[in-house]
């Protein structure tokens, strides 16, 4: 059974993935993504507290955060739960993967996820939804009922939104699926270079990125 966090590896690089696998001794979260991460836990606190959205880590504003998180409770559904979760840090085990949600909502089933980056302009980034596709899938097996939508949060930006669960991300998180189940030796490496460049096994895969100068030059 793999992990939430596999099948994200999975679509953003199956090489790194078998990296992981090979070495597969948590390292410990940055104090940082932390930091963010309880950003999720406080939002009713710094809509309301002029100090605390001062002191937060976000990587907006104060007025940006709170105008931004304004309209998501504006908008969504769901805000009260999601400002004050039922559940959290709930695992989930489905048929094909399980792992940990930051927030499990109820009635009807839901999730939300996390993270401490940046959002896309639009959407979420394809790693993070096959993510939350399988949070979902493993949700839906342990309350018998389809999910239909999950949330993507990115509090130190201020950014909540709502994720579908459609066919295009559905054959995305299988095409997931299917290539961590492949996994027994190095895949391919890769051809976006920008993907190596942070990756925390850059040096045992010997890709060699190439500097922005050679780049342009080439």
């Amino acid at each position: 059974m793999h992990a939430f966090r596999d099948i994200e590896t999975a679509t953003y690089c199956p090489r790194k993935l078998y990296y992981r696998k090979r070495d597969p001794d948590e390292k410990e979260i940055p104090e940082i993504v932390g930091e963010r991460r309880q950003i999720a836990y406080e939002y009713e606190s710094l809509l309301a507290d002029d100090e605390a959205v001062r002191n937060a880590p976000l990587e907006v504003t104060p007025t940006q955060f709170r105008s931004r998180l304004g309209c998501a409770r504006a908008k969504l559904d769901r805000w009260d739960e999601l400002a004050d979760p039922p559940e959290r840090e709930a695992f989930l085990s489905g048929r094909e993967c399980r792992g940990i949600v930051h927030k499990r909502l109820t009635d009807p089933p839901s999730l939300s996820l996390v993270f401490a980056g940046q959002p896309p302009e639009n959407g979420i980034w394809r790693p993070q939804s096959a993510r939350l596709v399988a949070g979902a899938k493993a949700l839906s097996w342990e309350e018998e009922t389809a999910v239909e939508s999950v949330y993507a949060e990115y509090p130190a930006y201020g950014v909540i939104r709502q994720v579908g669960i459609d066919a295009r991300r559905t054959a995305a998180y299988r095409e997931a699926v299917r290539i961590a189940d492949s996994i027994d030796g190095p895949p391919a490496r890769i051809g976006n270079e920008s993907k190596c460049t942070p990756c925390e096994y850059r040096g045992e895969c010997g890709v060699k990125t190439r500097s922005l100068r050679s780049l342009l030059q080439g």
